[in-house]
Formats: C-alpha cells, sequence, structure tokens
C-alpha cells in the first residue's frame, strides 16, 4: 500500500475476468500493478480450453518497483511481458500505448487520485464525456478505458463507491453522458472492506 500501490484482491480479478471473458484478442491495464489481471485472463483462457496464443497483453505502470514485480509474475508464468511499459509520468501524461484500441480492458486504478496531473490536460482527446475534476481522477481513469477500447471492446473497472453518486466538479454530467452513450452494461456493488489494506 506504499505509495497509493493497492493489491487487487484475487476474487475481484477473477470476476472481473469471468465477467468479460477475453477470451481473443487485446488485453490492457493501463495501471496494471503486479500484472495480476494479465495472469487471470491467461488462466480462463487456459481453464476454457482456449490457446492462450490467442491473446496479447498490453499494460503501463507507473511505479517501477511494481511495474518490476509485473514483470517478473508474467516472467515465471511464461506470459509475454512485451508490451508492459514503465514510466514514471503514469498514463496520462505519457500514455504508453497511445494509439491502441484493446478488445478488453481490466483496471483497479487508483481511487480518488488528487495528483494526476489534471490541471495539464484539460484539452485531451481522451475526454469526449467532458474533462474530469483536476482533484479527482476518476473520470480520467474512465474515460481513458473508454478511449482505448475498439468498437466491440468490454471492460471491468474497479471504483470507489463514491463514483457511482459523485456531483463533484461536473461528475454527475460526465457520468450522465456516458451512460446516455450506452456505455455501461451493469454496476456490481461489492462488499465493504474488501481491499484488506
Amino acid at each position: 500500500k506504499k505509495g497509493g500501490q493497492f493489491y487487487t484482491p484475487k476474487s475481484l480479478v477473477k470476476l472481473l475476468v469471468q465477467m468479460l471473458k477475453p477470451y481473443k484478442g487485446r488485453v490492457f491495464d493501463p495501471c496494471c500493478g503486479s500484472g495480476g489481471m494479465f495472469v487471470q485472463s491467461e488462466k480462463f483462457v487456459v481453464e476454457h480450453q482456449g490457446n492462450v496464443n490467442d491473446i496479447s497483453i498490453y499494460g503501463q505502470e507507473s511505479n517501477q518497483t511494481t511495474w518490476r514485480l509485473a514483470k517478473m509474475n508474467l516472467a515465471i508464468r511464461g506470459i509475454d511481458s512485451s508490451q508492459v511499459k514503465w514510466n514514471n509520468e503514469g498514463s496520462f501524461l505519457n500514455d504508453a500505448h497511445r494509439d491502441l484500441k484493446a478488445d478488453f480492458i481490466i483496471a483497479n486504478p487508483p481511487f480518488n487520485d488528487r495528483d494526476w496531473s489534471g490541471h495539464l490536460l484539460s484539452d485531451d482527446v481522451r475526454w469526449q464525456y467532458g474533462t474530469p475534476p483536476a482533484g479527482s481522477a476518476n473520470y480520467a481513469w474512465i474515460q481513458n478505458v473508454i478511449y482505448h477500447l475498439n468498437d466491440n471492446g468490454k471492460a471491468g473497472i474497479v471504483m470507489a463507491n463514491g463514483a457511482m453518486t459523485s456531483t463533484n466538479n461536473n461528475e454527475d454530467v460526465i457520468r450522465a453522458a456516458i451512460i446516455e452513450d450506452d456505455f455501461v452494461e451493469c454496476m456490481v456493488a461489492l462488499p465493504k472492506q474488501l481491499f484488506i489494506n
């Protein structure tokens, strides 16, 4: 949990992967942490008699220590991590996969991140539903995910419960626009204290 890094519980990762069913295509995590989403995606394919060569993974991480853990986590499982990138600027300021349109995106971004440099990105092309507030990256992450989906892509994003009801700085306007554009299939309320750290 040092420096805002949170381990996503295995049960939650498994739920996301089972909902999305990433059998084939490009799987992307713009804040990949230690790579757990990728490991579960590969396990899902194997468990359902798919071919792991039918999926390719793309990721980005801003914490170098965590990125090294991801590279190791993937290497010991024989998973190609060549497209899992690190830079200390992060996905907003330095998008390592700027042109990627993914089939599946699975992400657990930092909740309510206030220090995401939003003031430098007010006119970013990713904000098609409205400029996210500089004081919280929740809707920046959501719109970043939407931007990186291909026309038939699916995403699973873990967010703080407050993101569903926030009216701060036009977050409700952005949320309404996303819903009206038919981007949300469902929201799943998770139990309290699921994140033990």
